[in-house]
């Protein structure tokens, strides 16, 4: 009897998932038909009545003619050690997981380790039926880290994203980072209640997540869903609420709490209208733990509307943590003026984006004078022109710790040279010598 694969038990809704076991019992009345114990085969004789040798191992045999052909050697895939059959499955679509621990008893051990979904990544952009199959719920229990795709503009992709993010709110307690990524246009007009709800309901139940990353979700988040992870999850080391949206809702006092809540974070990344002096001096305070990374975001236009953060106040921060980076994105919601407030000499920053409708020469003049001590990635997306030429050469002079420079217009040779010659740590850039289609990859350096 052929292996049957594993059981696959009855969808059950999230009040009554069954029960999760150590390692899913799928092995008992295994026996295929390749490990059984052949019968003594009949040596073919010939006509002489003298018996032919079979083929050798890794050899086979032409009949017609009793011709012996030589055939590669390759390696059994059942022989493969379960060690390096995890390493393969991890990387497999849940489609594929499943059939693979239907092959044999080795690859369904190996495809229901716990080592196979630690990490998983769980599309909701491609299926049709059984989008999400039920077997996936036994598994839930032993993943770690989740990254969860869905496509806005399918109602089955949103709607299994909601359902699933339910169910991990009550069988996952493993779970140490949740990732949410959106592809597609969004519907218009829609505030994508239903995601977020499910992401609500959560956070409310995840006590040992460590890690919250919504940056790829184009929503308005709210105080509410601050305050919600505040509570919930008092072990969060990281959380980025820098998303591309229309709208900021998220006021510093609600930061300030998740500060206070959450004592182990490490990484923020905000909307710059949810940044305050407060917000810095919490982060600055003699007990938090070191603090590592800020993520911030122009896009919206309460960032152009707020006011900034003094340099005194950054100064103290950096002062607090030495090992600190920022990254600052500015989007073309955000004035000249506004840029300039924003930009201040104290601040550590690690990555500079800038996609300005206004003047972009004079913020990359800035940050070859400021930042050239911590500055590591550039990306700049504007017209071309011979000011900022001499900008970007006046940059890789200054920055030499660059690591990649991205400019989305074409540049003259000489600045592409300036950055191999300056920055000895680049690599990878894209500079364009001449006008390409898009989109404009990156090339690799060194």
């Amino acid at each position: 009897m052929p292996y049957p694969g594993p059981p696959r038990p009855p969808f059950a809704p999230p009040s009554r998932l069954p029960a999760v076991p150590s390692r899913p019992a799928i092995l008992s009345g295994y026996s295929p038909a390749s490990e059984r114990s052949p019968p003594e085969a009949e040596k073919p004789q010939d006509r002489s009545g003298t018996a032919k040798v079979p083929p050798l191992s890794g050899q086979s045999q032409d009949l017609s003619v009793g011709i012996v052909v030589e055939a590669p050697n390759c390696i059994m895939a059942e022989q493969l050690p379960e060690e390096v059959l995890v390493l393969i499955f991890r990387h497999l679509p849940l489609k594929d997981r499943d059939s693979a621990a239907k092959v044999c008893r080795a690859w369904a051990s190996a495809a229901t380790s716990s080592a196979v979904w630690r990490d998983t990544n769980i599309s909701c952009d491609c299926e049709q039926e059984g989008m999400l199959p039920s077997y996936l719920y036994t598994y839930l229990a032993y993943v770690h880290h989740l990254r969860l795709e869905c496509e806005l503009s399918r109602k089955r992709s949103r709607q299994a994203v909601t359902e699933l993010l339910t169910v991990l709110a009550n069988c996952a307690p493993r779970l140490r980072s949740l990732r949410l990524e959106s592809r597609g246009e969004k519907p218009l007009f829609d505030a994508g209640r239903d995601i977020l709800n499910a992401v609500h309901t959560f956070c409310g139940k995840a006590c040992e997540l460590r890690h919250l990353d919504l940056r790829r979700l184009p929503f308005t988040l709210d105080d509410k869903l601050v305050l919600q992870v505040a509570h919930g999850c008092p072990q969060l080391c990281s959380i980025f609420l820098d998303n591309h949206t229309l709208v900021d809702s998220v006021r510093p006092s609600s930061i300030l709490e998740l500060l206070d809540a959450c004592p182990h974070l490490r990484a923020l990344g905000l909307h710059f209208a949810s940044l305050s002096c407060a917000v810095l001096q919490a982060l600055a305070a003699p007990g938090r733990v070191p603090f590592r990374l800020l993520a911030l975001q122009g896009s919206c236009p309460e960032d152009a509307r707020t006011s900034p953060v003094p340099n005194e106040s950054w100064a103290a921060l950096c002062c607090r943590h030495p090992g600190l980076a920022v990254e600052l994105e500015l989007e073309p919601v955000m004035p000249a003026d506004c840029v300039t407030r924003v930009l201040q000499p104290a601040i550590p920053v690690s990555a500079l984006r800038l996609n300005l409708s206004g003047d972009t020469v004079g913020p990359v003049h800035f940050a070859a004078h400021h930042y050239a001590a911590t500055l590591r990635v550039v990306e700049v997306r504007t017209s071309a022109s011979l000011e900022l030429d001499a900008a970007l050469q006046e940059l890789a002079a200054r920055c030499s710790g660059l690591q990649e420079i991205h400019c989305f217009c074409v540049v003259r040779p000489s600045v592409l040279t300036a950055f191999r010659v300056h920055c000895p740590r680049l690599r990878s850039y894209t500079l364009k010598l001449k006008r390409e289609p898009h989109p404009w990859l990156p090339m690799l350096w060194r």
